[in-house]
């Protein structure tokens, strides 16, 4: 197309990134100190610090418990709930692979739910039907993992209430929705197991990093003792269980506190950034964004929207539109892929509605970093308004 192959001018130099770090400024005097003091291993002060920081910002008498990543969560979650090898466990088909690898590192089976379009997070009415034929063929479901995308809050007040009604407990995969809530109740701490992520491209960062989250005190306890190689409390190496090297180190701990200094902010700038996309593009019909159900607010960790062709003056595409970003250096990206749709997870049993694959086809993260400048934001906005123009 014609008008995709011009070049535009931007007013601004470099790489326009979908959402990287961004540092507070006080960072440094926590890692720091744990230099000063020569903490500089897995555990000590700043871990101890920021399992106390994400406990009394999600409220509601949590445990905390800071690991080496997300994924480390889950796989830790899944163990502590008493997941084998055989058992089938229900995921989120639209989410990243992250949610639902750990199941196969159990010798488990994933069960794959569809989204529903209010907020495109598990479908409730598909969980329930999972659960039910999976009783019938004498294959309860061990667990449901529940996914709260992009920070958007899933409907966890119907999810839990078929979880609670069917005995199956629930992880709720909160690696994106830090600072999300529903009517005022932090996501992190619907689900008997929470995990959180903070991975470089998260609202916040500890470069690398994890959490895992319960009210369940002996839960937390418990995951620390397995994710520091499970070694008894004996004067010697003792192990009567086996244990992993999940643990967070004090050094990534000491960003992550620093972090959690200007979390609330990164929430405002980047619930400002999706609002500037609204506010310019919402009237175009080939343009959908993502509402916000009442009582739900998104941490927005990134701005979504649907494109469609078929309303648009000039038929233009997802991909069209991704790749004349691409030659202007900015990066934007496709929505998840679903699980049930990878080649790694061919075979596995998934109850489909045809949602997360319309969502995968027309879906784009558009740049939502905290840190984006006006002059950035407007050059991403002018060639939006050109492509689809």
């Amino acid at each position: 197309m014609e008008t995709l192959e011009i070049k535009l001018t931007r007013k601004t130099t470099g790489k326009i990134w979908l959402s990287s770090p961004h540092m507070g400024g006080k960072e440094e005097a926590f890692v720091s100190e744990a230099f000063a003091t020569n903490w500089i291993a897995p555990l000590g002060p700043n871990v101890n610090g920021l399992e106390e920081n994400l406990a009394n910002y999600l409220g509601g008498g949590v445990s905390v418990a800071a690991l080496s990543s997300g994924t480390a969560a889950i796989h830790l979650g899944l163990i502590l709930l008493g997941i084998e090898a055989g058992d089938e466990v229900i995921c989120q088909s639209m989410t990243f692979s992250a949610s639902a690898n750990p199941i196969v590192y159990m010798g488990a089976n994933p069960v794959f739910i569809d989204s529903e379009e209010a907020t495109w997070n598990m479908n409730p009415l598909l969980l329930e039907k999972a659960i039910t034929e999976g009783i019938a063929a004498g294959k309860k479901p061990k667990a449901i993992i529940v996914v709260h995308l992009y920070g958007m809050p899933a409907q966890m007040e119907q999810i839990c209430s078929i979880a609670n009604k069917y005995g199956i407990p629930v992880l709720e995969d909160a690696a994106e929705a830090l600072g999300s809530s529903i009517n005022g109740q932090k996501c992190g701490t619907f689900g008997d197991i929470a995990v959180l992520s903070f991975n470089g491209n998260k609202i916040i960062t500890t470069s690398g990093g994890g959490a895992l989250i319960s009210k369940n005190k002996a839960l937390v306890e418990k995951a620390k003792f397995l994710a520091t190689q499970a070694r008894d409390n004996a004067p010697h190496y003792e192990h009567s269980h086996i244990g992993y090297n999940y643990r967070m180190s004090n050094i990534c701990a000491g960003i992550g506190r620093g972090q959690m200094l200007v979390l609330e902010e990164r929430v405002k700038q980047r619930r400002s950034v999706y609002q500037f996309y609204y506010d310019l593009f919402s009237s175009n019909p080939a343009i959908a964004f993502l509402p916000e159900l009442t009582g739900f607010k998104s941490n927005r960790w990134l701005t979504t929207v649907i494109i469609d062709p078929a309303v648009s003056s000039n038929g233009i595409t997802r991909e069209e539109l991704r790749m004349a970003l691409e030659r202007e250096n900015i990066e934007s990206r496709p929505l998840w892929k679903p699980m049930h749709l990878q080649p790694v997870f061919k075979g596995c049993k998934n109850y489909t509605n045809g949602t997360s694959e319309h969502l995968f086809d027309h879906g784009l993260c558009l740049p939502s970093g905290s840190n984006l400048t006006k002059e950035q934001l407007s050059d991403i906005r002018t060639i939006i308004e050109k492509v689809m123009s």
